[in-house]
């Protein structure tokens, strides 16, 4: 059986001991890198953003694993298939990127190279991001402000979970899948608009210390569909998710539990469709990829391999009252994300 935290909790006793594993609609989990008993290079700390209009998509993310970190912004056209990108890799970056210790106190304000990024928490769980970057592939640049809009009581996934047979390491990760994006960025030497109602965005906060190797699958999507907002993640690990998976469907902000979803990929094309099902029988969905970035980062004694897709999802779910609901044509992420120590 899942646990749901449903009030602030720490994630330590006492002593220092990790405790009060679960799943929670809220970020009811007390995180201090401070209390850590793990080693810092086997600390991982990140921040992502993906924001999307029918016509592109952007992802950003910063990201601090002890020994290395990078910054990274994509831009997807979902027209054309095109893709333009910065992958800025860090060295001992532990603290340069300044993220904070709770996901809603994020005011961070990165300036690498010639690249500025700032991520911004308002009131009312709403989120500002801006971003010039004039030197991303293709001899692009981009820069822009949007603003992510939020739902009165909109509800998070928020799991922590440990890994088995390793008593300081854990799993902490916020996905808010359901914001509203207003905003220009420019890009390709044009300005793009995020107009409220046909642009959405995904938040992404994640707390890790890590076991020596992983690997984790995450898929996430946000729209609208027949006069309502969905949006959902799903993912699963070689984390102990038995007190809690990562897995759950948003309607209009409210959270609808799932337990395991299982995602079927075609070893030979990962362009091919994805196929997603849960154990119970709630979710099936299909993935249509239409483009691809991966990236590696290597340094000494750890590396990073990601692969990421963008494109569309179609399917249906099995709510928490029992009603069935459709959905086509929402816009998404999946990615493979695997880590060696």
């Amino acid at each position: 059986m899942q646990t749901e935290i449903t009030a602030p909790v720490s994630i330590f006793d006492d002593v220092g001991r990790l405790c009060n594993f679960g799943w929670a609609r809220g970020p009811f989990f007390h995180y201090d890198r401070e209390l850590l008993w793990t080693p810092g290079r086997l600390i991982t700390e990140s921040e992502r953003y993906i924001i999307f209009s029918p016509t592109h998509l952007f992802a950003f993310e910063l990201y601090d694993a002890g020994a290395l970190g990078h910054i990274s912004i994509c831009a997807v056209s979902l027209l054309d298939k095109a893709i333009s990108r910065k992958f800025e890799k860090l060295s001992f970056p532990t603290g340069i990127l300044k993220l904070p210790n709770q996901s809603e106190e994020t005011i961070i304000k990165t300036a690498i190279n010639d690249s500025l990024i700032e991520f911004i928490c308002i009131e009312d769980g709403g989120r500002i991001i801006k971003i010039d970057a004039p030197q991303l592939s293709h001899n692009n640049r981009l820069r822009g402000e949007v603003v992510l809009m939020t739902q009165e009581d909109a509800q998070s996934i928020v799991t922590y979970a440990p890994w088995r047979r390793q008593t300081e390491r854990f799993q902490l990760i916020r996905c808010s899948p359901w914001y509203t994006t207003e905003g220009v960025m420019q890009f390709e030497n044009k300005p793009l608009l995020f107009n409220k109602g046909r642009a959405w965005g995904i938040y992404e906060w994640a707390r890790i210390a890590r076991p020596k190797k992983d690997i984790h699958y995450w898929a996430a999507a946000c729209g609208m569909y027949k006069g309502q907002q969905i949006g959902f993640n799903v993912g699963y690990g070689s984390a102990d998710s038995t007190a809690g998976t990562e897995n759950a469907f948003f309607v209009n902000g409210v959270l609808h539990k799932l337990d395991q979803v299982t995602f079927k990929i075609s070893p030979s094309n990962w362009l091919e469709p994805w196929h997603f099902t849960s154990n119970n029988n709630r979710l099936e969905m299909t993935f249509i990829p239409v483009q691809h970035n991966s990236y590696q980062n290597n340094f000494l004694f750890y590396s990073l391999r990601t692969r990421q897709f963008f494109g569309f999802f179609f399917g249906k779910i099995t709510l928490d009252d029992g009603s069935l609901l459709h959905f086509n044509n929402i816009t998404g992420i999946t990615e493979r994300r695997k880590t060696d120590n």
